[in-house]
């Protein structure tokens, strides 16, 4: 699928047009396209294989696409710079499995998060400023973790330290976050309290994330691509595409 028509630039984030990634000879992304719009929610769905884990690694730099276009906020190639310089220019990305510092409390992973180039012992060891401390105040009311700001994080729930990996991508500043499947393992009340941080987090920033969980899916209410042996499917809502014939087929089974 090709985009023909380009949207307004100021209204998109991230722009994909015939993107394709190719290992040993197996097609990864297929001609991949589609865009995400400034301060939107995006789900994206897809079998095992379909190619969602490339598109990202392409998206952060990870990845070189073989053909193809990958602009960021207006018209920045991204096929042009590595992941240091992406991560600078504004797109976070969060991979499944929680990475925190364990032995370090909330606020200190917070602190250690604070956007900047300072090395572990310094980013501990340096005065914050009024602004960042509010900054920090700010994300632990975001992420719900306000009273467990002293607490190590090795000691938290799996989701608790889901949401405190979200947090310290927030003070990153990212213009763009990439959330990789953040349900998994949750409880259902986890489940349901992430779906309504990220909510409140788009709209603010774009937000893209990859699950398989179709009940969190539902708890988002945004706009879902389905992607499938590297390229789109179909997109719409998720009750459209629960009624689509190719996705149920490719799937979401019957």
């Amino acid at each position: 699928m090709t985009i023909h028509a380009d949207p307004a630039k100021h209204d998109t984030i991230l722009y994909l047009d015939g993107v394709s990634v190719s290992f040993d000879g197996f097609k990864a992304l297929n001609e991949l396209s589609f865009y995400v719009e400034v301060g939107e929610l995006r789900a994206i769905i897809g079998p095992n294989g379909a190619g969602k884990t490339t598109m990202m690694d392409v998206v952060t730099g990870k990845t070189r696409p073989d053909t193809g276009v990958v602009q960021f906020n207006g018209g920045t190639d991204l096929t042009k710079l590595d992941e240091a310089a992406i991560a600078n220019i504004g797109i976070g990305r969060k991979f499944q499995k929680p990475t925190v510092f364990e032995s370090q409390s909330v606020w200190e992973n917070l602190v250690l998060a604070l956007k900047g180039n300072r090395s572990v012992f310094a980013a501990l060891s340096f005065g914050l400023s009024r602004d960042q401390a509010d900054r920090i105040d700010e994300v632990l009311e975001i992420i719900r973790l306000g009273e467990h700001r002293a607490k190590p994080a090795g000691d938290l729930s799996h989701g608790q330290k889901q949401w405190l990996e979200i947090g310290m991508l927030l003070m990153q500043e990212p213009v763009l976050m990439l959330v990789d499947e953040p349900a998994a393992g949750m409880t259902d009340a986890e489940t349901h309290q992430t779906a309504e941080l990220l909510r409140r987090i788009a709209g603010e920033r774009s937000v893209v994330v990859v699950e398989h969980d179709m009940e969190f899916i539902r708890s988002l209410d945004c706009r879902v691509t389905v992607l499938c042996e590297g390229g789109v499917l179909a997109e719409g809502s998720l009750a459209a595409m629960q009624a689509d014939e190719r996705v149920i087929e490719s799937y979401l089974g019957r």
